[in-house]
């Protein structure tokens, strides 16, 4: 039986901190026609997987589960990520970039995990503190590879 590689080995340590230090991040799923579609989202990580939630900011859709990152995932769940720096000081730009299989986590699936991600969610952003994250599925990415540019040194903003 083949194993995955130990948790640790997945992402070097400066890779770790960057993607820590980051508020936001870009989430590509594949559209039903092939093409790539970016979406920025929140996210939080815990070792080697992001949960990032299916919030109540205004939607064209009643149901969370109907949009159309959801869909992707849940026919393709092969996605990436991507969280940046910028700066006019070129010295200082750099990126991440990871890919992963995605899922979705139902509340009534599995509550204590659900429970525990809604409470990080909730500590690193606090607008989320009206949201009722915890009737909402969240999206769950394993990561499985990840590649980085530049510079990912501490101390500098980061971006989505």
């Amino acid at each position: 039986m083949h194993h995955r590689p130990m948790a640790t080995a997945l992402l070097s340590d400066g890779q770790r901190a960057f993607l820590a230090g980051a508020r936001t991040a870009t989430l590509a799923t594949i559209a039903p026609d092939g093409t790539p579609r970016l979406v920025p989202i929140c996210f939080v990580v815990e070792g080697d997987v992001l949960y990032s939630p299916l919030d109540e900011k205004p939607k064209d859709v009643w149901d969370v589960r109907h949009l159309a990152r959801v869909r992707d995932v849940l026919a393709r769940p092969d996605v990436a990520l991507l969280v940046h720096r910028w700066s006019e000081d070129w010295s200082e730009l750099g990126w991440l970039r990871i890919r992963g299989d995605a899922s979705l986590v139902e509340p009534a699936d599995a509550p204590a995990e659900h429970a525990a991600v809604v409470a990080e969610l909730r500590a690193k952003y606090p607008q989320y503190a009206s949201h009722r994250l915890e009737d909402r599925p969240l999206i769950r990415i394993r990561m499985t590879g990840a590649s980085s540019w530049g510079s990912l040194g501490a101390g500098l903003g980061v971006s989505g």
